[in-house]
């Protein structure tokens, strides 16, 4: 008798795959200003810390379109927990060994952005595999433990600053170094499947031949800057836009942040098969566009605060949302197509966080000027959004 496979363990080692994610995607920034002050590091500098995490995913998942399919996914998920634990290893050692820390700090970051990459690529399409009914709320689901594993590093690193002090940032780093250690053994022994057999997909060039693809990569792009630039600036915007301490900052901006995404992404996973999906992702991308100024054109504190935790929950389905209709439109579009999501959300996570940096430094350090800056993403999401409506009103033929 055939054993049955156990595609609940799976799914755990995806959603502690996306938790690794969010080690990877949220601790460094807590730790901006530390780096301001301890190394000496302008923000224009700090600045190109998110741009090469996101910028290493990107190169990772373009290569991904290539190697993930011959390597297999099993061999690419299990590297991929193993080289972040190393990279946030190196983020503790590094910056010492060198004799210019700045460096270490981005050898690190391109270790541990290497891993992330390879599970942002691999994990939506081993789920995506798996014989689960309602793959679009499933799919919402696992992206909101990325937000809850957002707001354990949030949470955690601020009582562990508040009780040993964040002098002591290095011990911690160590710490959260070992959940994508444990996970290693998770997939190493958790059943994976394809996500198209052999021969049935669509080949590259196919992909890059549909007119309504490059519609989805120019939403994802969007979705990456809409997300990443908010999350990867809201601990240091609420400390110095904002006027408060960092234990207040981080708590009320980037943990709120991460909250409301995460209860967005359940949210929708709870009642995706009563709403559409086009249109509810329309609603949100116009709160975002909202969110945003909010954040970057008001005098009250309270009410930028505000800005920035519910553009959480804006945000929250932007990218699932993105890869569902993409599967919805595109079901042979195999690995690929997942991949060079990835890419396009990697892109927009690049270059959004850097434009920010580079006009709050011109700005005099004004970092409502940068956010301002960065309204226009979602609002170029939302028209992506009233387009592909149109379309759909059109036909609703897959590709």
């Amino acid at each position: 008798m055939t054993k049955q496979k156990n595609y609940k363990k799976t799914l755990i080692a995806c959603y502690l795959g996306f938790v690794t994610q969010a080690i990877s995607a949220n601790f460094t920034p807590l730790l901006f200003l530390t780096f301001k002050g301890t190394y000496g590091i302008s923000l224009d500098k700090i600045a190109l810390i998110p741009v090469v995490f996101y910028l290493t995913q990107l190169i990772v998942d373009l290569a991904a379109t290539k190697f993930a399919d011959k390597i297999g996914y099993r061999a690419c998920v299990v590297t991929s927990q193993m080289i972040s634990s190393v990279g946030l290893i190196m983020m503790a050692i590094l910056p010492d060994l060198l004799s210019v820390p700045f460096v270490g700090i981005l050898i690190a970051v391109v270790f541990y952005a290497i891993g992330s990459g390879l599970i942002e690529v691999l994990v939506s399409p081993i789920v995506e595999a798996c014989p689960f009914e309602n793959k679009e709320g499933t799919m919402s689901l696992l992206h909101s433990f990325y937000c809850w594993g957002a707001m354990g590093v949030i949470l955690g690193s601020t009582a562990f600053f508040a009780i040993f002090g964040i002098e002591n940032w290095k011990i911690l780093t160590f710490i959260w170094a070992l959940v994508p250690l444990y996970n290693t053994f998770n997939f190493i022994t958790c059943p994976i499947e394809r996500l198209v057999e052999d021969g049935k997909g669509m080949s590259i060039r196919q992909l890059l031949g549909v007119p309504i693809f490059w519609l989805m990569i120019g939403l994802m792009i969007c979705a990456g800057a809409s997300e990443a630039t908010m999350s990867q600036w809201t601990s240091a915007f609420t400390e110095s836009a904002l006027g408060v301490s960092k234990t207040v900052g981080d708590l009320a901006g980037p943990c709120m942040f991460a909250m409301f995404m995460g209860i967005a992404r359940m949210l929708h996973g709870k009642f995706s098969d009563k709403l559409d999906l086009t249109k509810t992702m329309l609603l949100c991308g116009t709160l975002c566009a909202v969110c945003y100024l909010t954040a970057s054109l008001s005098a009250s504190s309270v009410l930028g605060l505000m800005g920035c935790a519910l553009c959480g929950l804006a945000v929250g389905i932007m990218w699932p949302g993105t890869i569902s209709l993409s599967s919805q439109k595109c079901p042979l579009g195999g690995t690929a197509m997942f991949a060079f999501l990835a890419l396009a959300g990697d892109l927009g996570a690049t270059v959004s966080p850097a434009l920010v940096g580079r006009f709050a430094e011109n700005a005099g350090g004004n970092l409502k000027a940068g956010l301002l800056v960065a309204t226009a993403f979602p609002i170029l999401l939302t028209l992506g959004l009233v387009v592909l409506n149109m379309i759909s009103k059109k036909t609703n033929k897959k590709i």
